[in-house]
């Protein structure tokens, strides 16, 4: 088995977790962790593919991974956001209530 496929069946076995978490949590921030293991088993595709590439010099990888781990923190930002909104909100109907 060579090292590539190594970090290829690493990267599905995160994916899947992610996934698996993902559809069957019904808890909104154990659904956002699910995601942000499906988006770390991207990025570890993305530096596998880069690493054992012809051109490594060429830092595509790396910028992939950077552009992805800003989305994921523009993603938890974002979620968690509107997780303590929607808290307020119904703790709030329920006090005028």
């Amino acid at each position: 088995m060579s090292p590539l496929a190594g970090y290829l069946i690493l990267s599905a076995f995160l994916f899947a977790i992610g996934l698996a978490g993902a559809l069957t949590r019904r808890n909104a921030i154990l659904v956002l962790i699910g995601i942000e293991l499906m988006l770390n088993a991207a990025n570890l595709n993305f530096i596998a593919f880069w690493r054992f590439s012809e051109h490594p010099e060429a830092l595509t990888g790396i910028m992939f991974v950077i552009f992805s781990i800003g989305v994921a923190a523009a993603e938890a930002a974002v979620g968690l956001a509107l997780i303590i909104a929607i808290t307020g909100i119904t703790r709030l109907r329920m006090w005028m209530k």
